[in-house]
């Protein structure tokens, strides 16, 4: 255990480590005047730059989506670290001694070697492994490369290596460059047996990579037959810097498109992100030697936009064989990690992206990812494929089984969309299917003992020959729907619009125009709203002092009442006295997020049409309006 660290170190902290140089790791900057410098931001999509850092007051902000804060806070956000271990990473990278003061925080930390010299020793080995690859000894190796068609520049921009043949090589330059043994073996670089020796020997490497790009691991390739160790793949063990349940290989080249664009390609091999990279799939990355996780998704959804909304696409390739189809089950339990979309994308031929590069070229790479499939459609078409469904009891035994996963969704909103496409693979009638997936739910899918389904408490019994049948419950009486908070964040744009509306009418005239009340998704607010519109609108209120009175006497509903008198008296949030731009802001804003939610509901359907057909082009071209529509008003909301 440990005391907090000391705050005059954390200032050193703050002093040295520059928020334009930690920022520029993560986000390209340029000069914006001023002493400030902008960039797209890292946090969430946008077309034009709003992301600013001010490296002379150690702050940075953006406009778009609100973050902000100094170059802790903002390593904490891009990297998902904890407060002191955001200290201690920037510690290490700008030479800062960290004391802690006597006591404990709370904090459990590890013992043994500094990160720092564990992300040198790394450094130092990548270096030394590429510098191999172009030896006599690595001809095996570059001859592997050339096979699946990759040249020397490729190497180089994924930094491929070669671990020599002999077993201490990287052993001694490590202890030349003044590395001790502890450090060696805690980096997973070297093992101790009778003496130390190389981790890797004789072996392709590829380096694992964090996003900001530093050197926590490698993953090791077998090319000589007469390597004692028969595993194809070697990786590196865990260690205090790599943590396989939350590495992605090549997310260090990906992350930025991934960002931008807000997809991600899980690929299962380095050789297949590198193919997918060389043939334009910029956002592919590939787990390291361990299946997909949720420690994995919660790493991907910090640089994706991955939120209500505006929803991203998260697309698995998968082998079409046994092995493929558990994978996309595996995947298919773990699809609530994302609010994006998620797909599969299987070349019918089996083919990995590499082998499909390699034989027809980076076209097909890309219609691979083009012509993906919803990942829910795969999986259940997968089950529903081992039965005859010309036979009716075929039908029913696919429909119990598939009924039993769709029961085990946890997201409830997507129960009844599964269903349906359970009822049309297997051409029954989609009550029959809510029917057995309620019954499966209810049972809990659970067989003891004898093979026969276990009932749960407030399960239907069956009914024994020549009893009467029990006589139906009454129906219980509808409940109704609770009434969000009046300030719940997700209406904060609603609440501030109209306060404008209410106490400053004569600065709203013409940004109001195109609001309808479609605009206002609570219902206390778009009835405020519609009450306005009734009482001629904010127009006629820049010139009637007795118009608030007016609308609020319309108002018959009490709580659209209570609603209205804390908009009418609630101070705005302007940091002076609101002007035109400010109330225009806010519009722009609104409708904004009316068409977040227009892009969201067509993407659903979007999801659930033939990627072949019409439809989906047509849907596809009105998508790509209401982006650009949504965008422009983003960029006029900054604007103003």
């Amino acid at each position: 255990m440990a005391g907090r660290i000391r705050d005059e170190d954390i200032a050193t902290v703050r002093e040295r480590a520059r928020i334009d140089d930690v920022v520029s790791s993560y986000v390209s900057l340029r000069n914006a005047g001023g002493g400030s410098m902008k960039g797209l931001c890292p946090f969430h999509d946008e077309k034009s730059p709003s992301f600013h850092v001010t490296p002379s007051r150690g702050f940075f902000h953006c406009f778009g989506c609100q973050e902000g804060g100094d170059v802790i806070t903002f390593l904490m956000k891009i990297d998902g670290l904890a407060f002191s271990e955001a200290v201690e990473h920037l510690a290490d990278k700008y030479g800062v001694q960290l004391r802690r003061e006597d006591g404990d925080d709370g904090v459990q930390r590890p013992r043994g070697p500094a990160r720092g010299r564990l992300l040198e020793a790394h450094r130092v080995a990548q270096e030394f492994y590429a510098d191999h690859l172009s030896s006599s000894d690595a001809l095996a190796g570059r001859q592997f490369l050339s096979d699946r068609g990759f040249d020397q520049a490729a190497a180089e921009m994924f930094g491929v290596g070669f671990a020599p043949r002999d077993g201490e090589a990287l052993t001694q330059l490590l202890r030349q460059k003044g590395f001790s043994q502890e450090e060696m073996v805690a980096s997973g670089l070297v093992a101790v047996g009778r003496s130390a020796y190389d981790r890797f020997r004789g072996r392709l490497l590829w380096p694992i990579r964090e996003s900001n790009g530093d050197t926590v691991g490698f993953g090791a390739r077998r090319i000589f037959e007469d390597d004692r160790i028969e595993a194809k793949y070697l990786n590196t063990s865990e260690t205090p810097i790599y943590k396989k349940s939350q590495m992605l290989y090549g997310l260090d080249l990906a992350r930025k498109e991934i960002s931008r664009s807000s997809q991600a390609v899980i690929v299962e091999g380095y050789t297949d992100v590198m193919a997918c990279h060389m043939a334009g799939v910029t956002t592919a990355v590939a787990t390291c030697g361990t299946a997909f996780g949720d420690d994995h998704a919660r790493v991907l959804r910090r640089f994706m936009d991955d939120r209500d909304g505006l929803r991203g696409e998260v697309i698995f390739t998968f082998d079409g064989d046994a092995a493929g189809q558990k994978a996309a089950l595996r995947a298919f339990n773990g699809d609530q990690n994302f609010v994006s979309q998620t797909y599969v994308a299987v070349e019918p031929s089996g083919m990995d992206p590499c082998d499909l590069r390699l034989a027809k070229g980076d076209e097909a790479v890309r219609a691979l990812v083009a012509e993906r499939t919803p990942l829910y459609r795969f999986v259940l078409g997968n089950v529903v494929s081992r039965y005859d469904l010309d036979r009716a009891d075929g039908r029913v035994d696919a429909m119990r089984e598939a009924a039993r996963l769709v029961a085990s969704v946890r997201d409830r909103s997507k129960v009844d969309a599964f269903a349906r496409e359970v009822a049309a693979m297997v051409g029954m009638d989609v009550d029959e299917v809510r029917a057995q997936v309620r019954r499966a739910e209810k049972w809990g899918n659970e067989k003891p003992a004898g093979g026969r389904e276990r009932r749960t408490r407030g399960s239907e019994a069956p009914q024994r020959p020549g009893e009467a049948p029990a006589a139906p419950a009454a129906p219980a009486a509808p409940e109704r729907a609770p009434m969000p908070a009046l300030r719940d964040p997700r209406f904060s744009i609603e609440r501030e619009t109209l306060k404008l509306v209410l106490q400053h009418p004569q600065l709203v005239q013409r940004s109001m125009e195109q609001v309808t009340s479609e605009d206002f998704t609570h219902p206390a607010y778009r009835a405020v709203w519609e009450a306005v519109v009734a009482h001629g609108g904010p127009t006629a209120g820049a010139t009637d002092p007795g118009w608030a009175t007016g609308v609020r006497a319309g108002l018959q509903n009490p709580w659209v009442s209570a609603a209205f008198a804390e908009l009418a008296v609630e101070p705005v949030r302007s940091s002076g006295e609101p002007g035109e731009s400010y109330m225009f802001a806010h519009a722009y804003r609104l409708r904004e997020l009316t068409l977040l939610r227009s892009t969201a509901a067509l993407k659903s359907r979007l999801q659930r049409t033939d990627p072949a057909s019409e439809e989906y082009n047509q849907m596809s071209a009105e998508l790509w309006s209401l982006e650009q529509r949504r965008r422009g008003l983003a960029d006029k909301a900054v604007g103003a």
